[in-house]
């Protein structure tokens, strides 16, 4: 167990090493079974974290401001769009001054080519940790909580089981692809085999998939790309299946909203799920553009783990926040 995480930010997977990942989980799952119990964990009494959001959220706001407050601390709600941001507050001025307000700073900021380098700019001026709620590059939390998940589902043996992360049809815009790439620089760490699927215009980053090479190599685990979605989803133990933009081939809304129409296909329904082991856990980050990307069949069904995906998203928050903020 790593025991000095105070003051680290966490922007990018590979910020925490697998074993800082991996005393995340122990105490995620300490905390988890003190909730379960009421047991109070007030770790953070007094403190305060500040939330910056230039892009929407559910789950985010809500598990971020629930685990700040079982924590014994509170959170600053802070929309880029009532601020002075807009105005000339410079990512140096929100790192320096927030950081004498705040105890952390959360900040979400998916712009393509410009919230990682934001997130970045703020930590490079702020004394207290910077934690990144999701950037066009990674989307780190979602995917501490992820493996939890399957930490609980599949046991924590986790070599030779397959995950499957594949592009799925979603109408509603070009999201972010941060997910993905979280994924595949996280799982081959922890011994999962990943297959990635997907169209040929959603690439992910080229340095992304370099790093996810080699961290299977270092960590003895495959990691495959593949261009179909039923080859891919054959014998998967884990299925990970959601939209992403195809951020690498067009940035224009139009043009993006044309090629994605074209595979109307690639949907998460029973057939293809029957092609996974039978005890395949269906996973997604949510939302999920219901019978579009996903059959309510399967979204509903009892292979779905999505609503304790989400809950993990607050525990496994909280554990950073504990290990960083303390």
């Amino acid at each position: 167990m790593q025991t000095f995480l105070h003051g680290r930010d966490l922007i990018g997977d590979l910020d925490f090493s697998k074993e800082e990942v991996e005393t995340v989980m122990d105490v995620a799952f300490d905390l988890k079974r003190k909730r379960a119990l009421n047991e109070p964990f007030p770790l953070l009494r007094d403190k305060v974290l500040a939330m910056l959001f230039f892009f929407s959220s559910t789950r985010t706001r809500g598990s971020f401001e629930a685990g700040i407050s079982h924590l014994g601390g509170h959170a600053a709600f802070i929309e880029s769009k009532s601020t002075q941001i807009a105005h000339g507050d410079t990512p140096k001025e929100i790192g320096e001054i927030f950081g004498r307000y705040y105890d952390g700073i959360a900040i979400r900021h998916v712009d393509w080519g410009v919230g990682n380098k934001y997130i970045n700019d703020v930590a490079k001026y702020s004394r207290v940790p910077v934690l990144n709620m999701q950037d066009e590059i990674y989307h780190p939390f979602q995917c501490l909580a992820d493996l939890m998940t399957i930490l609980e589902k599949k046991g924590r043996d986790l070599r030779k089981k397959k995950m499957v992360v594949s592009w799925a049809y979603a109408a509603s815009y070009q999201k972010p692809m941060s997910v993905p790439q979280s994924l595949i620089l996280q799982m081959p760490r922890f011994g999962l085999d990943v297959t990635l699927a997907y169209p040929p215009e959603f690439k992910l980053m080229p340095d992304i998939m370099a790093q996810a090479e080699e961290q299977a190599k270092r960590f003895n685990t495959k990691f495959e790309v593949v261009d179909d979605m039923e080859k891919a989803f054959k014998d998967a133990d884990i299925v990970y299946a959601k939209s992403w933009g195809a951020m690498l081939t067009t940035t224009d809304t139009e043009e993006g909203a044309k090629i994605i129409k074209k595979y109307e296909s690639w949907i998460t329904d029973e057939r293809k799920m029957k092609l996974a082991k039978p005890d395949a856990i269906y996973m997604h980050p949510l939302p999920a553009d219901r019978n579009i990307e996903v059959t309510d069949a399967v979204i509903d069904g009892p292979n779905s783990v999505v609503y304790d995906e989400a809950e993990n998203r607050m525990h496994a928050q909280e554990a950073v926040m504990a290990l960083t903020m303390g």
